[in-house]
Parts: C-alpha cells; sequence; structure tokens
C-alpha cells in the first residue's frame, strides 16, 4: 500500500425500519421498505487511523427508538481499532447519530466545521425541525472538548492528512463535511448525509431532512467531482453498502465492509 494510499472501514452499528416514501422528498410512488443503517467510519493508514463518525449511544437509541446491532465500541475492535489510541476524529456533523459516543476517544482531537458548530449553537436551534437532530448533551460536550483544546475547526475546503481532505458540503445540515481518501481503486468519497442512500445521489431526489435544498442538489454534483466515479460515493445510511462491498474479513458480512476495494455487487 502507498503511504498515502487507506484502507476504509464501513461499521454498521445500528438499524431503522423505514419505507421509501419516508426516504425522498416528494415521497415514493412505490412506498416499499426502504430501511436505514446508521455508520461509523475507519481509515487505516501505514502510520495512522482516523475514525469517521461515532454514532449514538445506547441511551439515545432507547430515546428515539433506535436499534443497535452491534455497539460502536465492538465495532471499532472488530476493525482492530481501540478508540483509547485514536488522535483524530472527523464529525460530518454532529447530528445525534453522527456525534454521540464522543467519551470513548479521551485522547482525540475533532474536526469539524466552523458552520456546524455556529449551527447548531446558533440561531437555527429555535426550530424544532432543525434542532431535533441534535442531542443536546453531544453538542455540550463538544463545546467541552472545545474548551479542553481538543476541537480543531475547518472552513470550507482543507487538507486533512496526506492523501485526505475535507470538503464543506452543506444543505443537510449548514456544516455538512464529507471526507475525500485516496485509496488503490481511486478517490473514495465518504459522502455521509450529503447522500444518504444510493439513490438519492443517482436519481436526484434528495433525502427529507435538509436544511438548505439547494445546497444538497448542488452537493451531489460536488460528490461526482470529488470521487473517481459514481462508485466511489459512500452514503451515510444505505444498507447495499454492506452488500456492494467486500467484507472486512470472513464472519463480518453485513457488518463491516472495505469500501477502498472495488465493489462486488450492485447497489440494488
Amino acid at each position: 500500500m502507498e503511504s498515502d494510499s487507506y484502507v476504509i472501514f464501513a461499521i454498521r452499528y445500528g438499524h431503522l425500519a423505514r419505507r421509501s416514501s419516508q426516504n425522498f422528498i416528494g415521497g415514493d410512488i412505490h412506498d416499499v421498505d426502504m430501511p436505514l443503517d446508521y455508520f461509523v467510519w475507519v481509515i487505516k493508514g501505514e502510520d495512522e487511523c482516523y475514525v469517521v463518525d461515532t454514532g449514538f449511544s445506547e441511551e439515545t437509541a432507547k430515546k428515539r427508538s433506535r436499534h443497535i446491532v452491534t455497539p460502536v465500541l465492538a465495532g471499532l475492535r472488530a476493525a482492530g481499532v481501540e478508540p483509547a489510541d485514536v488522535r483524530h476524529v472527523i464529525l460530518t456533523h454532529l447530528h445525534f447519530d453522527h456525534a454521540g459516543n464522543t467519551p470513548l476517544f479521551p485522547n482525540a482531537t475533532y474536526h469539524v466545521q466552523d458552520r456546524e458548530m455556529a449551527f447548531c449553537t446558533g440561531r437555527h436551534m429555535c426550530n424544532h425541525d432543525h434542532a431535533h437532530h441534535y442531542e443536546a448533551e453531544d453538542v455540550s460536550r463538544m463545546i467541552r472538548n472545545l474548551f479542553e483544546g481538543r476541537v480543531r475547526f475547518h472552513a470550507g475546503d482543507s487538507d486533512f492528512a496526506p492523501g485526505i481532505s475535507l470538503h464543506h458540503i452543506g444543505g443537510h445540515t449548514d456544516g455538512l463535511q464529507v471526507v475525500r481518501v485516496r485509496t488503490q481503486r481511486g478517490w473514495v468519497v465518504l459522502a455521509s448525509d450529503a447522500t444518504h442512500f444510493f439513490a438519492n445521489f443517482e436519481s436526484g431526489r434528495p433525502f427529507p431532512a435538509v436544511f438548505d435544498l439547494n445546497a444538497m442538489k448542488k452537493g451531489f454534483d460536488r460528490l461526482r467531482t470529488l470521487a473517481s466515479s459514481g462508485e466511489h460515493v459512500i452514503p451515510g445510511h444505505d444498507p447495499a453498502v454492506l452488500r456492494r462491498f467486500p467484507a472486512a474479513r470472513p464472519g463480518a458480512e453485513g457488518w463491516i465492509a472495505r469500501v477502498d476495494l472495488p465493489p462486488v455487487a450492485p447497489a440494488s
């Protein structure tokens, strides 16, 4: 593996039953089962390991009627990651399903967009439609991390590490960022909630949870320019990720996929 080429694990930790009519603005005439999966991601290089997003806690799962299929801690350890050893965590945004569990990483610096922290601590949180996607405890922990010197802010696009860059997309939240990673198969983009499903991005039909619809639609085009191809865009919540890409190892089927490797099956 080249020094600036990485392995990427997509680790499924949660699940939510859902209909397709709930996953597109304007609904879906087919209205079939289209569940959400919840993921965290690990980027591994020769000398460093980075975690992207931290999932939600068991307490939050109970509060919000979500199902944890495998705790985030177990998934990370199955991928060979001990959270206390992680030095850098990239948070794509601070929604409850992406920014919980931060106490698992006592030695990490958190990387977040300026606009995301401003968004979730400012006037837009007076609007329930935006605020209910955040957990106050997660946001307040991030503020404490800030005052402990453990938050690094990014504005727009930035080089994060050799072969890794961060890119502000917005749309879903004002400060949503995606992660571009060099792999042996080309540039992979961990799109997070810039596209929840392959179908949102591929059909141009946005997911209903949106702050700025125009920015979300422009984000679909941006994903295409950042990734080596459409097959290099990894959505944030699509169960098809685990079917499309090979398992990290025998026994990890349906749980941990290697998205740095070429797909082995179509998304559908």
